[in-house]
Formats: structure tokens, sequence, C-alpha cells
């Protein structure tokens, strides 16, 4: 009987603390998605850029934040990139991205989502999705930028920002970098113990979406990537629909060594320089 007991306790406490281990992925997943800051760790005038400081209304008293940087290259019309981030720091901390595109002589627009750097609110999935369709409008109203013009670029979770919002309207190509094919499947590998089909509250479910993107598409991913597996975004280029094309960058998840990859340059520069449906 004494065994029995001592067997009963341990399964208990096995079981609650199995439970509390699910609790708290639940709990705490908005901290697990969301690494937001609000100090900003440069700024354009510190490159010298030309830059509009934008503030976009997106209702109940809430605004993003972002930076629209013309091109000054040609005096000519030039295509935009709509950038989205990551799940980390702010727009500041991608300064290198917006100079490598506006090498590649287009307009640059980044946000951040609600809850980062100067944008108020807080960040949810839906509200990312909501973030990105409010810089999109500002383009097309503000800019008079043509959705032919228009190119989504999304890094890491910015991958699925971008999908979601290029399934619901038109533009001249996405681009996805190093990011997954849903959260829930990442978050099976990150807790393969857990049922995380029921904690995940935040799905981003880009495969499900992939599909309804016509535009021409560019994925890139990193084999060695150390936070999102490559067979994430190999898996989500696969679920796509003609015209696509895959290109092996290089590095962890947060080096940006590739930039200076030659191969890189190219395919980005490809894909720049055609509309949506791949043509020259």
């Amino acid at each position: 009987m004494k065994l029995l007991r001592m067997i009963w306790i341990a399964l208990a406490t096995i079981v609650a603390v199995y439970a509390a281990v699910c609790a708290y992925i639940y709990m705490a997943q908005d901290r697990m998605f969301y690494f937001p800051t609000k100090d900003f760790a440069v700024n354009p005038d510190d490159y010298d850029l030309k830059f509009q400081d934008i503030f976009i209304n997106v209702g109940q008293d809430e605004t993003i934040h972002g930076w629209y940087f013309p091109q000054a290259r040609s005096q000519e019309s030039a295509r935009t990139v709509l950038f989205c981030h990551g799940n980390g720091g702010n727009i500041s901390h991608r300064m290198e991205t917006v100079i490598f595109l506006l090498q590649r002589g287009v307009n640059v627009m980044m946000f951040d989502y609600r809850g980062y750097g100067r944008s108020s609110g807080r960040p949810t999935e839906t509200n990312t999705y909501g973030d990105v369709k409010a810089a999109y409008d500002w383009l097309i109203t503000e800019k008079s930028a043509i959705p032919n013009d228009i190119i989504i670029f999304g890094r890491s979770l910015g991958g699925a920002v971008a999908v979601d919002l290029a399934s619901k309207v038109s533009c001249g190509g996405l681009i996805v970098e190093s990011t997954f094919d849903s959260a829930i499947e990442m978050a099976k590998g990150y807790f393969p113990l857990f049922p995380a089909g029921l904690l995940i509250k935040y799905s981003y479910n880009s495969i499900s979406k992939i599909s309804k993107v016509d535009c021409l598409k560019l994925f890139t991913h990193s084999p060695v990537d150390d936070l999102v597996p490559f067979e994430r975004g190999k898996r989500l280029f696969e679920a796509a629909p003609e015209p696509k094309t895959f290109f092996e960058i290089s590095g962890g998840h947060n080096e940006r060594t590739y930039l200076d990859d030659p191969g890189y340059i190219t395919v980005i520069d490809n894909l720049l320089k055609q509309d949506g449906a791949g043509r020259n």
C-alpha cells in the first residue's frame, strides 16, 4: 500500500507539473511571440537619409509609426517595398535593410506594429494584420502608389504578416525571408510533449493562405537558421503556387551577411524589376 501511495503521489506530481507548464505556455505566449522595444537604436538622420516620419491611425485612438524613404537615385517613379519586420526590437534595428533596399532603386516603407517603437497599443495577431494593411493603404492614398508597384517584404514573423496581406490585396511581388509555415507547427517543434494545437492562440497560418497569392514570390531561408527551422520555410515555399523562386541564404537567423552575397542581390533585383506576373 505504501508503494502504491508513492506511485500515485508521483503521478499526481507529474500531472500537476505538466498542467502548470501547459498553463504557462498559454498564459505567457504574448511574451513568447512579441519582443518589442520602445527605445530607438538609431534614426535615419544618423545616415543622412531623406525620410518622412509617419503616424497612421489604426482605430480606437491607436496609431502606428513608420518611416517612408523616397528613392533619391532617380527622378522617375520607383516601386516601393513595404517591409514587415520580425518579432523583436523596432524599425530602428532594420536600417541595414533600408540601406540595402534603397541601393536597389526602390522607395522603402517601414512601420512598427502596435506596441513597438512609437506605435501605441499592443501587438496581437489580428493587430499585426491590421497594421500592415493600414501601411499599405497609406501608400495608396498618400503616395498614390499603384498596387502593382508595391512589393511586400516580410522577415521572420513579418513573413506571416506579409503573406496575410498579399493574400488579400493586389501587389507587385512578395518576398518572405526566414519565415515559417504556421506558428502552431513551430510550437509543436519547440514543445513536442505538449498539445500545442490547443494551447497556441496565435496561428499565423501562412500555409493556408499562400495558395491565394498569385503574384511573383521569392522565398529565402538559411539551412543553418537557429530560430526558424529551414524545413518550415521550405514547406511554405512548396505549398505556394507559381511563379515562385527559392534562394538559400547563409548564417544564423539574425545575421545579415547575405546582404553582400551577389546571388542574393541578383534574386532580389530580379524580382524588383519584374511585374507581379514575373515579366520584365
